[in-house]
């Protein structure tokens, strides 16, 4: 595709796909969290979460952008660090 296309519409259309499997992930949120309705079900909204990751996948399969192994491990301790710290944090109110 990125032949066809070019290199700067696919980086659009990574940024495009980026912001729907945002959108998908607060509108599955909103169910799960019941403050706000929708008349998505649960499982649609489940199946539209996945079909934008998988196209934030396949576009930036496309560019050649590739996870690292390294940066997710260091995400992954920044989370659980940042995670125990607000545990602590709602431990002493």
């Amino acid at each position: 595709m990125i032949e066809k296309i070019g290199r700067p519409a696919m980086l659009e259309q990574l940024a495009e796909e980026a912001s729907e499997l945002a959108q998908a992930a607060l509108k599955l949120a909103r169910i799960e969290r019941a403050e706000n309705p929708t008349p998505v079900t649960e499982d649609e909204a489940y199946k539209n979460l996945v079909e934008e990751y998988t196209d934030v996948q396949t576009c930036a399969r496309e560019l050649g952008i590739e996870s690292d192994p390294e940066i997710e491990r260091r995400k992954e301790v920044r989370f659980y660090e940042r995670y125990k710290q607000m545990k602590a944090r709602r431990g002493r109110r």
